[in-house]
Parts: structure tokens; sequence; C-alpha cells
């Protein structure tokens, strides 16, 4: 639904852009004499959910999982405070995200080209190139292994359905309908606080961990701790929802320049909550994965969980068949959240490095090399899939990808969002400006601490 205004704006836009798809209104403004102020009303909130809460979901990719998986596994319920800690770092990155898609109409690599350009520009999406293909392949064999978990038969073919799924869905529906399926899709995330529920839980133990910080065990305990961190905190959120604020920005029926203050007022607050929820829920679930590993295969002595379908299939004897089926269905869901969002950040980077067409809300033709490059994301990590990598050395070189990208392109989505002259009245405010450099600080200590570990290869 459109106010008066936003159906001029977009009919005025659709008249000069023919190409366009039609996205329709994908954040849930009020109408009427209050369309210029958001709706404090629940079913507002949930209605303006969107690019926030479907990149929070994203994040508890497959790859994730087992990371997450094999933290509870191997420390318990020792590590839950880092989802605690890393909330407010992670929203306060990704409120500077979108608010430079928002106010700027265009993604983090167009305004990197814009601002920077030449090497830096080249070096930040050759690394995101290298990181999410392999988190790619790793996600897209995870789900084809779970898969093969609950259907049986072999898994090279659902890796293929996936990948084939991950690619039409985005090229077939509009950006508007493409937008409501993703928001769909997160509830799936509820399998793992359902896990929770089915095992029984220390919650005196579990509490304890999330709210004491505390790190011991040495290098394994530091490098779990890095490996937390990096997948929490990936750069590839960063890419996807500036790109999806301006796919909704574009839906509003604004393209390009200002926006008038009282409408940018209601976005900002709107991306505000969305993203206050979405890294809430991203984070709450990582926690439920971790306790529900470590109450689980920690307490039973199976330390070392390599990949989520491992973890899976570990819990079925110790927590029954309900806690497996529930957490192998959940890497499936959240790996069709995660292949778009990392093939699409990939797409949104390649073509804005080099000045292409892109957007969802186009149809393939409108945009054909934006969708040749989300396309062959996909088919080269699913090939990479079926050829059964290791998946401890993917993940951990993804890792080691995303270790390097994440504090220097940390940095300048918090300066540029901290520019007056590109944001304007989107300006990132002092105190999320401050909690981004913590961020950014605390993610070059991570990396610095990756590095050290693989030069001193232990």
């Amino acid at each position: 639904m459109k106010s008066a205004a936003s159906r001029a704006r977009a009919k005025a836009r659709g008249h000069e852009h023919g190409h366009a798809r039609g996205a329709g209104h994908a954040h849930g403004h009020r109408h009427g004499a209050d369309a210029g102020q958001p709706d404090p009303s629940p079913r507002g909130i949930l209605r303006g959910l969107g690019p926030g809460l479907v990149t929070g979901a994203a994040d508890d990719d497959p790859a994730g999982i087992a990371t997450y998986s094999q933290v509870g596994a191997q420390a318990g319920f020792a590590l839950g405070w880092t989802m605690v800690l890393s909330y407010p770092l992670m929203f306060a990155v990704q409120e500077a995200c979108a608010r430079i898609g928002f106010a700027t109409g265009r993604g983090i690599a167009e305004n990197l080209r814009r601002m920077a350009g030449g090497p830096v520009l080249y070096g930040a999406v050759l690394l995101l190139l290298a990181a999410n293909l392999l988190n790619l392949a790793a996600d897209l064999g995870a789900m084809g292994a779970a898969a093969k978990l609950v259907l049986g038969g072999p898994a090279w073919p659902w890796v293929v359905a996936f990948a084939l799924f991950s690619i039409g869905v985005p090229a077939a529906l509009s950006y508007a309908r493409y937008a409501s399926v993703l928001k769909w899709l997160c509830l799936v995330l509820v399998a793992y606080p359902a896990v929770v529920l089915t095992v029984r839980m220390d919650w005196g133990a579990a509490l304890a961990g999330a709210a004491w910080p505390r790190l011991s065990g040495g290098r394994d305990a530091l490098m779990a701790l890095v490996a937390v961190l990096g997948t929490t905190i990936s750069p590839y959120l960063f890419f996807w929802q500036s790109a999806q604020e301006v796919e909704g920005r574009k839906a509003e029926g604004f393209h390009r320049g200002r926006i008038p203050r009282g409408e940018l007022h209601e976005a900002l607050a709107r991306i505000r909550v969305d993203t206050l929820v979405g890294m809430a829920v991203s984070n709450l679930v990582a926690l439920c994965i971790i306790w529900a590993a470590a109450v689980t295969l920690h307490a039973t002595g199976q330390t070392d969980i390599g990949t989520a379908e491992q973890a899976a299939a570990a819990l079925r004897p110790i927590a029954g068949d309900a806690a497996f089926l529930l957490f192998a269905l959940g890497i499936i869901g959240t790996g069709l959240l995660a292949v778009p969002a990392l093939a699409g950040s990939i797409a949104y980077a390649v073509a804005e490095c080099f000045g292409w067409r892109t957007g969802l809300d186009r149809k393939p033709l409108g945009a054909p090399a934006f969708y040749a490059a989300m396309g062959a994301a996909v088919l080269v990590a699913a090939g990479m899939g079926l050829a059964e990598l290791d998946p401890i050395r993917t993940l951990y070189w993804s890792s080691v990808a995303n270790g390097l990208l994440a504090p220097p392109l940390m940095a300048v989505v918090v300066r540029m969002a901290s520019d007056e002259r590109l944001m304007g009245a989107a300006v990132l405010p002092p105190w999320l400006r401050w909690l981004g450099w913590l961020a950014t600080a605390a993610m070059g200590a991570a990396a610095l601490a990756l590095l050290g570990s693989w030069v001193l290869g232990n």
C-alpha cells in the first residue's frame, strides 16, 4: 500500500523507467494525514520489517550454524556471552550500511567507487568474491547433505535443485513478492529455539554463560572467539542490506537525489527498528544453536563437529528425532535465505564496481550482467559443493578472506555514514559513530588473531 504522494512518485518513475519491475510498497507507512509518521502499532512494526530482518536471518546460514555448533560442542555455555556482546556492534555497522543505501540511493560498492576507486575498490570486491564463493559452496553442500539426512538418496541432486531455486526465484518474481518470500522464510529460524525447548536445559548455566564474559582454554578458545565474530559480522551482510535499502527506496518512488526531511526521518525510524529486530533475531538464534550443541554434544563429550549436518546427525541419538529434524530442516531453510544474500551481494558489488545496471526490481533482460553475476556465483559455488571440498578448510579460508576484508570495509562504512556531505540529514549520530568504530576495532583485533594463528600454523 502507498500514500498518495508515494503513488504519484512511483507513477512518474514508472513512465520514466519502463524497465523497472513493479516493486510495490515494502516498508509499511501509515496513510492519510499521518502518512509522514511511522506506525507505532505492532502491526505497523511487523509490516515495516524487511531488509534488516532478512539480513539478520541470512547471517545464520549453514556455515554459521556449523561454527556455532562447533563453539557450543567445544566450549559448552562458556562463549554464549559473545552473542550478547556482538549484538550492539553488529547493529551499529548494519544500520550504517542501511542508512548509506537509503540516503544515497547507491550501494556500498558504488559509493566506494565514487570515494576511493582503483585498488581499494577492486581489492574489496575480490576479497568479497573469494569469501562469498567459499561460503556459498559450504552452504549449498550443507543443504544437500541435510536433505540427504532427512529424505535419503544422494546429496548432489539436492545441491543442484537448491542452486537452481536460488537463481530462478529472484529472477521470476517482482521485488515486492520476492521480498515477501524472504520475510516468510525467516520463520524457519523458529526451528532453533524449538530445538532448545526439546532438550533438558540447565538454564542457570546457560544464562550465566551469556551474561558473564570469560575466555578460558587457550588458543582454541581464542580461535573460537575469532570464528564467532567473523561469522556474526560478515562483509556480505553490509553489501546486502545496503542494496536492499536502495531497492526499497526505488519502490517508494525515489530513484536518486535527496529525500524530503519528513519522509527521510520516517525511513530512518523504520531502519532503526528493522535493524534492531533483525540483528536481535540473528544473535538469539545463534545463541540457541550454541546452547543446543552445549547441552547435547558438549555434555556427552562430542567436541569435534565440523559441519552443520554432522551436528544434526549427532543430535539424533542424544536428543531424539524431533531435535534432529528441526535442526536439519533449519539448515535447509536458512540456506534458502543465505544463498540469495551471498550471491546477491556478489552481484551488487561487481555490477556497482563496473557501473552496470543493478537491481532485483528489474527483469533479467533489464539488468543482464547483474543477473549473470548472481547466477554464475551460485553455479560456481554449486560446482565447488559437488566437488566435496573439505568443509573445515573451506570455512577456514572463508574466515581468512572475511577477516582481511571486514575491518577496513567497516572503517570505510563508518566514515561514509559519518560524512554529512554524502549523507545529509541521514548522517550517523555520534553515539552510533563511536559504536561503529568500536565494532571496527573489535573486528580488527579478531582479524589480527586469525592471521597470527594462520602464520604460526596453530
